[in-house]
């Protein structure tokens, strides 16, 4: 007796390990799996694709025939249940009441009988129970910021599920609750980001209109820092030269300084000294008076007393004659000037702003321009980039000029897409923003529907000799012009102008010259 004594004593701890290692076993296999499981939930941020893993995730832990998912819905103030898994197929319904409801509302574990199902007349629970379901362990997910729902975990089987089971399951809701709270964290940072943006875009048009801004579009670095020195120099009187290719909106700047200075009240008087013909920008600029030459019948008051008190904008600086430059020079010096026939001398206050795309400091060196005139206009320079600098702007500035003018056509545009997007950016825009604009508007007028249609950008090619050529129909129009200014050496008017050859009004053919950037006098000589 004491020997079988001892040999029980032996055996029982020999079952005791071997019942031990086994738990052990078991228990590091579901550690395991809680793992695994949680490395699955929390890689997904989409809810339709968590909803997926979440199914996959119960499987492989506890068998089952059944799962659901039930989440609070507080527009409603009632569950939506998503079906994961079911005998019959997944579907996706309302149920309203549900079993979930009581779990929800007391924010712990309950497990349902086929009976309690049966007593709960709801949607959901016919459902279940045509799927053939006996069982059912519904669970709270729950979170620090509250109960979001429940997980529905279901078998055909009674009794199917042991404490063990349940206890997992329990552990595998925590986990899911916590995915479903990233997924909702997520969206609601989506929203927000968006909301921020449209705010954003919003208060960018606000400042804008409040500095006199609201023409100008873009967010990029270069163009910050144009408008910066805008908002430095609007302030004082001091003169201004606006530099830049044609087409990169340095009237726009002009304007800006004029509304946020101290002028603004007063007039803006813009004059473009390439468009009018030498003969005459004399007389636009300081007036005439009556029969100081053949044609002037009447007083004429010049733009530069126009501006008395405003400011004067005088584009295309540089193709001022030699001959009127030292004229401008005293006004900037001495702010006073006589018309052309008179003695008289009159006395401005303007304020002088001027732009060119031309290399004054090259006109300089080469005696077009003259040196003193140069350094007075250049007190305060501001160069605006071109628009392959500021590439950034480009989508920005395409929504604005759509919106534009789908607007005037009656247009309802209301999609680009990204290769469009992606095609336009890509290019160099030699034009700059003025041939962006002529291209849009011609994209418009091309669209019937919702989604804007684009001609074919016009490639850029490399003749024989390596230099680059322009094949746009622009392109090709202004090497027409230039060869034919060669040709009469600048003269634009009379029976032997490039205006006659070209079968163009004088007006129209200036018109085009300076919209192409083309200087008549860079031609005169030669």
């Amino acid at each position: 007796m004491e020997f079988l004594l001892r040999v029980a004593e032996l055996v029982a701890l020999a079952l005791e390990n071997v019942i031990t290692r086994e738990a052990l076993v078991e228990e590091k296999q579901r550690l395991r799996t809680l793992v695994e499981v949680n490395r699955t939930l929390v890689s997904s941020l989409d809810l339709n694709k968590l909803l997926t893993s979440i199914a996959s995730s119960v499987n492989r832990v506890v068998p089952h025939e059944f799962a659901g998912v039930a989440l609070y819905d507080e527009e409603h103030n009632g569950m939506r249940a998503w079906v994961l898994a079911s005998p019959e197929g997944r579907a996706v319904m309302a149920a309203e009441p549900s079993p979930t409801y009581l779990p929800f509302q007391l924010r712990q574990s309950k497990t349902f009988g086929r009976e309690d199902l049966a007593r709960l007349n709801s949607q959901f629970t016919q459902h279940v129970l045509q799927a053939g379901i006996q069982t059912m362990h519904s669970m709270p997910l729950k979170t620090s910021k509250g109960v979001l729902g429940t997980l529905n975990v279901g078998s055909t089987r009674k009794n199917a599920f042991s404490q063990a089971d349940q206890s997992l399951l329990d552990q595998i809701a925590g986990q899911v609750a916590i995915a479903l709270e990233n997924v909702r964290a997520y969206h609601e940072i989506e929203q927000l980001k968006n909301r921020l943006a449209e705010e954003k875009l919003y208060l960018e048009d606000e400042i804008r209109s409040e500095l006199g801004f609201e023409e100008i579009i873009g967010d990029s670095p270069a163009l910050k820092r144009v408008l910066g020195q805008v908002k430095i120099v609007a302030v004082t009187d001091a003169t201004v030269l606006i530099l830049g290719e044609t087409g990169t909106g340095k009237e726009l700047i002009a304007r800006a300084i004029h509304r946020m200075g101290k002028r603004s009240a007063k007039s803006f008087i813009k004059l473009n000294c390439a468009a009018i013909p030498t003969g005459l920008l004399e007389s636009e600029l300081f007036g005439h008076e009556k029969g100081a030459f053949t044609g002037a019948i009447n007083q004429k008051i010049g733009r530069l007393e126009l501006a008395d008190k405003g400011t004067l904008f005088l584009d295309e600086v540089g193709d001022i004659p030699l001959e009127l430059q030292p004229k401008l020079l005293r006004v900037l010096q001495d702010q006073e000037f006589e018309r052309l026939g008179s003695n008289k001398t009159i006395r401005v206050n303007a304020r002088l702003i001027t732009a060119t795309n031309q290399d004054l400091g090259k006109s300089v060196a080469e005696r077009k321009f003259r040196s003193d005139l140069y350094y007075r206009l250049r007190v305060f320079p501001i160069q605006m980039p071109a628009l392959r600098e500021r590439r950034k702007d480009i989508p920005l500035l395409v929504r604005y000029f759509v919106q534009k003018f789908a607007r005037r056509m009656n247009k309802q545009i209301e999609t680009i897409t990204s290769e469009t997007m992606k095609s336009l950016m890509n290019w160099d825009w030699p034009g700059n923003v003025r041939e962006l604009e002529n291209f849009v508007e011609r994209s418009v007028i091309l669209t019937e529907g919702t989604l804007l249609r684009t001609p074919p950008v016009e490639p850029r090619e490399e003749c024989e000799t390596g230099a680059t050529v322009d094949t746009s129909f622009e392109g090709a129009e202004r090497e027409h012009i230039i060869r034919i200014l060669r040709e009469t050496r600048g003269l634009i008017s009379g029976p032997h102008g490039a205006a006659a050859k070209l079968g163009l009004k004088r007006t129209t053919l200036q018109s085009k010259m300076q919209k192409l950037g083309i200087s008549r006098e860079a031609y005169t000589r030669k």
